[in-house]
């Protein structure tokens, strides 16, 4: 089969908050009101960003994380849709070498593996000449990442954007440009996932990004050294008989779902959405599976949907298979309590509370294992558990350093709970969840 020839790179920077999210979506943007097809990617286990990413292009972001799975899912996620895009575009995580040990799993190895142009942004708001030998730097300290351009974002003026420019040619790095400061841009990338995507505001802030990247940004110049031949896949000999009838929550609470785990899901079953917000009835399913999300934001309006809470908790009792992480297993708590102390009635499948009162963060790569299974995935929440339910003793968690972590996992007939966010994105992984339940 005939290579395909498109454009594909990965957006990085030095250090977090150096305004990656809004270059990245500011760039998808522009290339989309080109009427270029886009493939979003987002390094590293977030699922907020791809969020974003699958509003603005139109087409599923998919993650490309090199510790919850292994380089052959990498490459075959990468190259079976980047294939049918004009234009690929990753978003990096963290600094550009930050990963779980040095950087393993870093953006680094993704752009190494898949041998992507990277494309640096640098926070230039406090800096002019001085990032010579910061480009110069990251341009040399790895000799197989090719450093191919720099953005600099938050630039005061044009005179400021000539220091800058000067010291990028003297570092011998790629000039395509700048996003100046721009009292419109107020929120910071950063605080994207306070809100849903989608919300006007939200795309108000993108669209700027978008017009002042056409106008401080040589895209053109972007594509022409972004260019990238692409092998597509032979066709893989896929079981396509359904196995399964699947329900997935999906709606404004429920929303954290790592789209190859959807993918595999769609591939073993029949697949169908529900919302736990705004219906009565659950689809029939052989497999309920409740992502996260912001149950905590939706609390008064779960609690008033009687019917569907009495829905779960007959589909548990009736012994059929469900998967619950971190939003999902607050659901089937007793209650939701908020961080201003207001409480609101869950399930009660298990009998804890989830409080967000004296918030704590619980962040990082988890390596889960059972007596016959072994499942990577990710933690992240505020909450804490409060109440009597025991967990179950079959499972023990660890860092991506592998010390012991606590995260217990809670089990009710053949429903399976945590605060882990699963990536299940290859089958083998996915059956093997499926049997853990009982299926």
């Amino acid at each position: 089969m005939n290579k395909i020839d498109t454009n594909a790179f990965l957006i990085a920077a030095p250090k977090s908050n150096s305004g990656k999210t809004m270059i990245t979506l500011g760039l998808m943007q522009a290339l989309v009101n080109r009427g270029l097809k886009v493939q979003p990617f987002k390094c590293g286990p977030d699922y907020i960003d791809p969020m974003h990413h699958t509003k603005i292009a139109g087409q599923p972001s998919y993650n490309l994380d090199m510790w919850m799975t292994d380089e052959a899912h990498v490459q075959q996620t990468f190259t079976q849709h980047a294939a049918k895009a004009n234009v690929s575009i990753a978003e990096g995580v963290m600094g550009l070498f930050d990963g779980a040990q040095k950087d393993v799993g870093s953006s680094a190895v993704v752009a190494r593996l898949l041998d992507l142009p990277v494309i640096l942004v640098v926070d230039a708001s406090s800096t002019a000449y001085s990032v010579a030998p910061l480009l110069y730097g990251f341009k040399n300290f790895d000799k197989s990442i090719n450093l191919a351009g720099v953005i600099f974002n938050k630039v005061a003026s044009q005179s400021h954007f000539q220091f800058l420019k000067e010291a990028a040619i003297d570092a011998g790095v790629h000039v395509l440009g700048y996003m100046p400061r721009d009292q419109r841009l107020a929120i910071e990338s950063r605080h994207l996932g306070l809100h849903l995507p989608g919300e006007n505001q939200n795309r108000e802030i993108v669209n700027v990004a978008a017009e002042l990247l056409e106008n401080h940004v040589d895209i053109d110049l972007l594509l022409e050294i972004t260019q990238k031949e692409i092998q597509p896949l032979t066709n893989q000999n896929i079981d396509t008989k359904k196995q399964f009838k699947i329900a997935l929550a999906h709606d404004e609470a429920f929303n954290f779902s790592y789209q190859a785990n959807r993918d595999v899901l769609a591939e073993l079953g029949d697949l169908v959405e529900f919302s736990p917000l705004n219906d009565e009835e659950l689809p029939e399913a052989d497999l309920l599976w409740l992502p996260g999300g912001y149950p905590e934001l939706f609390a008064e309006q779960l609690a008033n949907n009687e019917k569907m809470k009495q829905a779960i908790t007959e589909y548990i009792e009736s012994g059929k298979a469900l998967i619950a992480e971190c939003g999902g297993m607050m659901y089937l708590g007793k209650n939701i309590i908020t961080k201003e102390g207001e409480t609101y009635q869950m399930t009660g499948v298990f009998d804890f509370d989830t409080s967000f009162e004296n918030m704590k963060l619980h962040l990082g790569y988890r390596d889960l294992k059972g007596k016959d299974i072994s499942i990577k995935g990710h933690e992240f929440h505020y909450s804490n558990l409060i109440g009597e339910e025991k967990a179950s003793a079959d499972y023990q968690a660890k860092t991506a350093r592998g010390r012991d972590v606590e995260m217990p996992v809670f089990r009710r007939e053949n429903c399976w709970a945590s605060y882990m966010h699963l990536y299940l994105g290859k089958r083998e992984k996915m059956l093997q969840m499926i049997k853990e339940l009982g299926l």
